[in-house]
């Protein structure tokens, strides 16, 4: 029998993320960041005046924390333990949206954390990966956890039978991130998040 299959983001649904990234643009870099909304570039701010962060100064800053700043992130609590217990029943894949030489980083950062699962690495929109994923093992009942409300939008494109669960996992950030419409549930709590999952695959059919 087919196992079911969890597909699951890291940042800010398993690590935390946003939050060790906005004390980095300060130290390192004299920005400050101020946590609200997935609209990173308009979240900075040059300390002492100066012209306003372009996307790609947003995306610099990003390269320069991955991977070199990872060791700063958090587990988000509850998110070991649900795996944990998921993973009794399911596969797991941890897919990221990080550049494919980060892939080893996020294996070693995860396992320190007791998350030992597949990692893959990403580059734009999840719905064709998860798609690829999903004919790999065999057509299972999936569940894809993720942050970003495009990328709820791109599964259901591209995989319209997985289950899509919206999770902002960061207490600061959730507030100002609409969920997805895209989405099946919004859950920010992994132990709620668990149970939700967890019945998806004990139903054991497809989303509609």
């Amino acid at each position: 029998m087919t196992r079911p299959l969890l597909i699951s983001d890291c940042d800010e649904v398993l690590l935390h993320m946003v939050r060790h990234f906005a004390t980095w643009l300060g130290e390192a870099h004299e920005v400050d960041f101020t946590i609200g909304t997935w609209e990173l570039a308009k979240s900075m701010k040059r300390r002492g005046g100066g012209p306003a962060l372009t996307q790609e100064e947003m995306f610099g800053f990003l390269g320069g924390f991955f991977p070199a700043e990872m060791h700063r992130q958090t587990l988000v609590p509850g998110a070991r333990e649900a795996l944990a217990r998921l993973a009794q029943v399911a596969d797991v894949v941890i897919l990221t949206n990080l550049q494919d030489h980060c892939q080893a980083h996020r294996v070693e950062q995860l396992a320190a954390f007791g998350i030992a699962h597949r990692v893959e690495c990403n580059q734009g929109g999840k719905g064709g990966p998860v798609a690829r994923l999903v004919a790999e093992y065999g057509d299972p009942v999936t569940v894809f956890v993720d942050d970003l409300p495009h990328h709820h939008q791109s599964v259901a494109e591209h995989a319209p039978g997985v289950w899509r669960l919206h999770m902002v996992s960061e207490p600061e950030l959730s507030p100002g991130v609409p969920t997805s419409p895209a989405a099946h549930a919004r859950i920010d709590d992994w132990e709620q998040a668990a149970d939700w999952i967890a019945a998806r695959f004990a139903e054991a059919r497809p989303a509609a």
